[in-house]
């Protein structure tokens, strides 16, 4: 994105963006992910974190241990991908991994205590990080703004 995409007025107040561009949700959501993106990765790096550690520590804490298959697909991590953001964790003490007891070729990832404790910090700077993005929006408009990126989310995920 350029510098002129980014700005939508300069400094005498006249549209820079062309009004048709502004109206397509397509090419806004695609503008706030760039901007969301950015202030959440640069946020969470300050805390020593990735948004994917966030993730398989959130799925561990809400629906429990699991295999690598069964995280990746709570989490939205590629099975792939998936081996080194555990092996990053396991490095630092936040997931464990142990042999699963009805399948040796495979193991069950659980969060730790220290993990769960590093969980509550990241959930504090991602609060944190989510009110300087919606810093515009009143609290209801913030909770019917995610009502309607998950009813979104939700449709588009079914069908595709």
């Amino acid at each position: 994105m350029t510098r002129a995409e980014g700005v939508d007025r300069p400094d005498d107040g006249t549209p820079r963006t062309p009004d048709r561009l502004r109206r397509r949700a397509s090419r806004l959501l695609s503008q706030l992910t760039t901007r969301s993106d950015r202030l959440i990765n640069e946020g969470l790096a300050r805390a020593d974190a990735r948004k994917w550690h966030y993730a398989v520590l959130a799925s561990l804490q809400e629906c429990g241990p699991g295999s690598q298959a069964t995280l990746s697909r709570r989490s939205g991590i590629y099975r792939s991908d998936l081996v080194g953001v555990l092996n990053e964790l396991a490095e630092r003490h936040l997931v464990e991994r142990a042999p699963d007891p009805d399948d040796q070729r495979r193991n069950i990832i659980t969060i730790s205590p220290q993990g769960r404790r590093h969980l509550r910090r990241l959930d504090k700077v991602l609060d944190d990080l989510h009110d300087e993005l919606l810093a515009p929006l009143t609290p209801a408009e913030r909770d019917q703004f995610v009502q309607l990126l998950t009813r979104l989310l939700d449709h588009h995920s079914r069908t595709s």
